[in-house]
């Protein structure tokens, strides 16, 4: 039996990010377990019933802090040691860097690290420098690097590494899309005609909404500002922001939170476990995020049948073509949300046509079933080739 480690840094990511995944591996005959840092102890027991695998915590931070990281190491490599792995796979920076450091040291022969969007392409100067080595070590301990997209991949090369291990997995993303899952019922259209009741939204209002974290590098600054113009032409919209604020790493901006909470138009409905009642409630999708991977909540939004407005950088402009499947924008320009948003707002035809072609193509292409399968077929790979 195939032993597999899967760390991430943040327990989110393994309740959402890779949601059904290790099941999926688990049914495949593979000893799953996986670790992260514990952020909700009283969701662990319902993480490992969905997932059928144990989780195990270890003491990763999100930002950088050498001695808690040579601490997380140490008892990261403990770990390893007792479940003697197979292969381990990390997502996310931090959980690279210490899960392929005490793979290597634990000499595990398969070790891979999935890039889900790089922090450090926002990021100047001194600081940025520092993030590319911490990559460059994270890559030079793993034996495969996975970028979750071709910009990605593009980028990496570019910028930090030219390394043969670097690799995309299929057509790219993470987990892929659950598509019985993210398509609507009669139960979810029932939910979302409650929420428009809870929120006071009328008839004829025309529901704009983001789901994301509430940071700046979502592009949250630009997106409120550019609402608020628009609003004022347009009094009939309404603006629904689901996700919840991070003040600490990247905050956003004083006056766009004072707006996000009290402009009468703006509803904010903070975090929530099921996002498919509010994407049913809403008309268009608007997500103009600085920097991605290969952005999850697009995908969920188009298998809704919602149409898109993305930022042109990698990951969105591989999942739709402009004008075709979507409207793409200019990262970081408000004027550019509000002219994406007066074409979709002022022609139906067009807002119809681009979430037809946007469904069918992500679909087809980005079903979690085929990009697990592309995984597994990876790992086995791999692993014969390790046995040679």
């Amino acid at each position: 039996m195939i032993n597999l480690l899967r760390i991430t840094t943040a327990q989110e990511s393994l309740e959402i990010l890779l949601k059904g995944q290790l099941q999926f591996f688990k049914e495949h005959g593979y000893l799953v377990s996986m670790a992260s840092a514990v952020t909700k102890p009283e969701n662990v027991i319902e993480l490992e019933r969905k997932e059928a695998c144990n989780h195990y915590e270890l003491p990763l931070t999100r930002t950088i802090t050498p001695i808690k990281d040579i601490v997380a190491i140490w008892k990261t490599y403990l770990l390893i040691k007792k479940l003697k792995p197979h292969i381990v796979h990390t997502h996310t920076p931090k959980a690279g860097l210490v899960g392929m450091t005490a793979a290597w040291l634990a000499r595990v022969p398969v070790r891979l690290h999935t890039v889900a969007g790089l922090p450090l392409m926002e990021r100047t100067g001194f600081m940025k420098k520092v993030l590319i080595e911490v990559e460059r070590i994270t890559y030079f301990f793993a034996t495969r690097i996975y970028p979750n997209s071709f910009g990605l991949r593009d980028y990496i090369f570019d910028e930090i590494s030219k390394n043969t291990k670097i690799k995309v997995i299929g057509q790219g993303s993470s987990n892929g899309i659950n598509i019985q899952h993210f398509s609507k019922t009669p139960e979810l259209l029932k939910k979302a005609r409650n929420i428009k009741n809870e929120l006071n939204v009328k008839t004829n209002d025309f529901i704009w909404i983001f789901v994301g974290r509430v940071v700046k590098a979502k592009g949250i600054n630009e997106l409120v500002e550019a609402f608020q113009s628009f609003q004022k032409q347009f009094p009939n919209n309404i603006l629904l922001i689901v996700g919840s604020f991070e003040k600490e790493l990247d905050p956003i901006s004083y006056n766009t939170e004072l707006a996000i909470l009290n402009h009468p138009n703006i509803h904010f409905v903070g975090f929530q476990k099921d996002i498919r009642p509010f994407l049913s409630v809403a008309d268009v999708l608007v997500f103009p995020s600085y920097r991605e991977g290969f952005p999850n909540v697009p995908m969920q939004a188009a298998c809704m049948g919602l149409p898109l407005i993305l930022t042109d950088i990698n990951g969105c402009n591989e999942l739709i073509k402009d004008k075709e499947s979507g409207v793409l924008i200019t990262p970081k320009n408000v004027e550019s949300i509000i002219e994406a948003m007066k074409l979709v707002f002022h022609d139906e035809q067009l807002r119809i046509t681009l979430a037809l072609n946007s469904q069918k193509e992500i679909r087809e292409k980005f079903r979690e079933d085929l990009v697990w399968k592309n995984i597994l077929y990876e790992y086995e790979t791999l692993l014969r080739a390790n046995k040679q």
